[in-house]
């Protein structure tokens, strides 16, 4: 009996287990949930990194205001599959609005984080953020040594949040940015990013624009999820094809 029954469970986990390596197989992927330590405390983040190879370039992923949604996790998985070693980091573990200096510091952290990874290129790290992180895409772009290149959607220019606001710091940007706005954007009007943008451009500073007519705030994702219209791959594919270009 003893061995009957072992001989089932074998076989329903070996069953279960199927998927799980056909998926892996698929998508040449491996996910984990880690921690970032700064500051002395534990930022709860999401990994996602080809699973054979590299060195490879690395992506730090910052969510937007409303928290690590599941949007954001298919994304990191989905450019992990386009052979970046991506962290998402949990900012928002501790405090929904932690500050300018706190952020500053896990950023560098997490630069950290990655470099100190085998299947990472220390000198290969980019940045992208959406809303809130947007803002920070463009505050630590110019600020923080070891990001290569970066990518701000929906981002907030001409928000001084608790530190400067990131317009204030177009002369100091040496590295690569792609910004990614939608015509619709009410908490962050398109007419600001085009101001932003003039000012990019006579600080001589080097910078990629792309606006999507008619999309609003936070377009990529809906209800928590990621968008798999035409719009949204091709948001997507301008991000994935920036940092392949750039990094």
């Amino acid at each position: 009996m003893k061995r009957y029954f072992y001989a089932i469970v074998l076989a329903v986990l070996t069953f279960i287990a199927i998927p799980f390596i056909a998926a892996a197989q698929e998508t040449g992927v491996t996910t984990a949930e880690v921690e970032v330590t700064s500051g002395d405390q534990a930022y709860q983040s999401y990994l996602a990194a080809p699973a054979s190879g590299g060195p490879y370039p690395a992506v730090i992923l910052v969510h937007s205001f409303r928290g690590l949604e599941e949007g954001y996790r298919t994304m990191t998985d989905q450019l992990a599959a386009e052979g970046f070693v991506v962290l998402a980091v949990g900012w928002q573990t501790f405090a929904q609005d932690p500050g300018d200096d706190v952020m500053q510091q896990l950023v560098e952290d997490s630069i950290a984080f990655l470099s100190a990874r085998e299947d990472v290129d220390p000198a290969r790290i980019g940045f992208t953020g959406f809303c809130a992180g947007g803002r920070y895409t463009m505050l630590y772009l110019p600020q923080v040594e070891g990001i290569k290149a970066g990518v701000a959607w929906y981002g907030f220019p001409n928000n001084p949040g608790s530190s400067v606001a990131p317009a204030s710091l177009v002369d100091q940007l040496d590295v690569p940015m792609l910004i990614i706005h939608g015509t619709e954007d009410q908490p962050s009007p398109i007419a600001g990013i085009y101001e932003y943008a003039n000012q990019l451009q006579a600080a001589d500073a080097y910078f990629e624009l792309k606006v999507y007519s008619g999309e609003p705030h936070g377009f990529m994702l809906s209800g928590g999820a990621l968008r798999t219209d035409d719009v949204a791959q091709d948001a997507f594919n301008e991000m994935a094809d920036f940092f392949k270009r750039k990094l």
